[in-house]
Order: C-alpha cells, then structure tokens, then sequence
C-alpha cells in the first residue's frame, strides 16, 4: 500500500493539475472576449461612422427621425452581439400604450444605457452628459435624434435643457433619466440628482423605475474587455407625477429610489413578462 507521503504527492499532483487547468480555461477565455470585444468596437466605429453619416446627410435634412432610430437601434443590435451580451426584461406591461414616460434607471456599468435603449422604448430620448457632445458624428446624432444635453455644473443652462425636454415629452417622446449622474461601484444606490425629477414633474409625466443588473460582470474594473453576460431588466408600477409641484420632488425621487431598491431586491430576470 502506498505511505502517507506517497498519497499526499498524489493529492498535491492532483490540485496542480486542476490548478492549471482552471488557469488555461481562464486564459482562454480571457482570449475569447478580448476577441469578441475588439470585434464588437470595430463594429460599433465602422456603423457609427457609416450610419452616422448617412444619418447626418439623409435623415437630418430631411427631418426623417425615424431613419435615425433604425440606424440607432441597428448598431445597438450589432454591437451587442458581438460582443455576446444579451438581456431578459420583466414588468413590459407596466409601460402605458401611447403615453409618454420617463424611465428612471440605476446605473452599474458601461453597457446599461445601449442595453435600455434597446429593451425599453422604440424611439428613447435621453437626458445625457453634454460632455458627450464632444464625439464626432456620434454627439451629432444624438442632437439630432432629439436627445437633450445638460451642461453639470452650469445651473442655468441645465435648467433651460430640462425645459426643453420636458417639453419633448408633453409633446409624446419618452426619457431614459439615469439620476445616480453616474456608475455605481457596489450594489449600493448613489445618491440621485434632482434634475431628471424636475423634467418629469414639469411634464406631469410618469417616472416608470427601472433596475438593471447584471452589466458590471461584463466589463471589470480598470478593463476594456468586454465578457459575455446576460442583463436583468426589471420595470416597475408607474409613479404618478400629475398634480404634483416641483415642491414634492424630494417626495418623488424617495418613492422612485424605494421602487428601484425593491425592483434590485428581487434579482435576476429568469421568466420575461
């Protein structure tokens, strides 16, 4: 029979053996997303370039929003998929048919805001960073589609691009707001900026509370690699802003950070509805 020293030799043989091996299939896979990541930021510059500038001699001139929106969603819709990322919604029956709404949304990562553009409406606009405006061909497009830039830390002209949105929605397009202003590194909320609640209160529009999850294991920290993943979708019960003052609106975005909690307490997606 084989002595103490000879079985702990095995076992030590053993675990050097698993440990390579995991050490491989985690090179490999490392390899395969750096792939597929490179692949799918070729595919995102080589359709904005193209797209965005057929947009910008076609669709602009001739005020054809909706060419912007396919071209939009068409890229979102490439980029994704090469890059393997996919996503489940649940709550699609609580967005109201032929109403306009702001969708309030927290934020993880890098991939939530094409992923909502995809999942939530067919035509989003969305209240962004103006510094974004700075991306050629991109931040034109964006304008164009008749996304609304806020200049932080200029408090007049964010209040002035506010007016102009909400005014977008009286007229019938939907928002994406992401209030945090920016991504979260835990699972934890940052606290939300009042802006996107002032824009929905002045439009009497429903804030329809979004959580996503899911996004951060696709692109880690300090990383330009993007990993396959499946994002959680989760939209809750519209809350009501009709009636209310901008006076209520710390009230409004304590109901809209409660729904979201809720929404981030039930976890992953794994039946869409």
């Amino acid at each position: 029979m084989p002595g103490p020293d000879t079985v702990r030799a095995g076992h030590l043989s053993l675990h050097g053996f698993a440990e390579a091996g995991r050490r491989v299939s985690e090179l490999v896979s490392t390899g395969v997303a750096a792939v597929r990541s490179v692949t799918a930021f070729a595919v995102a510059a080589i359709y904005v370039a193209v797209a965005g500038t057929l947009g910008l001699l076609v669709a602009v001139p001739f005020k054809w929003k909706g060419l912007l929106y396919e071209l939009g969603h068409g890229g979102v819709w490439l980029a994704l998929g090469a890059a393997g990322i996919h996503y489940r919604v649940a709550g699609r029956r609580h967005i109201p048919a032929g109403q306009a709404v702001v969708f309030c949304a927290n934020h993880q990562s890098n991939v939530d805001p094409p992923v909502l553009f995809r999942a939530l409406h067919p035509r989003l606009h969305v209240l962004f960073k103006a510094e974004l405006l700075k991306l050629p061909i991109f931040g034109r497009v964006m304008e164009a589609g008749g996304f609304v830039a806020v200049e932080r830390g200029r408090r007049d002209e964010a209040l002035a691009s506010i007016d102009i949105a909400a005014a977008s929605i009286r007229s019938g397009n939907s928002f994406l707001i992401f209030p945090e202003g920016t991504r979260s590194r835990t699972d934890e909320l940052l606290p939300f900026k009042k802006g996107g609640f002032i824009m929905a209160i002045t439009a009497q529009a429903p804030i329809l509370p979004v959580a996503i999850m899911g996004g951060r294991a696709a692109m880690r920290k300090g990383s330009a690699i993007v990993r396959p993943v499946t994002v959680s979708i989760r939209i809750g019960a519209p809350i009501a802003t009709a009636g209310r003052s901008l006076a209520e609106r710390d009230t409004v975005i304590a109901d809209v950070r409660a729904a979201i909690q809720a929404l981030l307490a039930l976890g992953p997606v794994t039946t869409e509805d």
